[in-house]
């Protein structure tokens, strides 16, 4: 199964608070932060509305 790289490069402070559960739910904890989740349409719908907080690679 295919992964993506994401990284925090945003902080979750003053954001919308579903916002906020996405970037949780990716698993993402702090600035700087990378993990590798697969790429599926539930990650992907998580990325998409969190994505000027995050960097996504591959």
């Amino acid at each position: 199964m295919a992964t993506v790289k994401v990284t925090l490069v945003k902080s979750v402070s003053g954001r919308i608070p579903s916002h906020k559960l996405c970037v949780k739910g990716l698993g993402l904890r702090r600035i700087g932060h990378t993990v590798e989740v697969a790429d599926t349409p539930e990650n992907r719908g998580m990325i998409n509305k969190a994505y000027y907080m995050l960097r996504v690679e591959g």
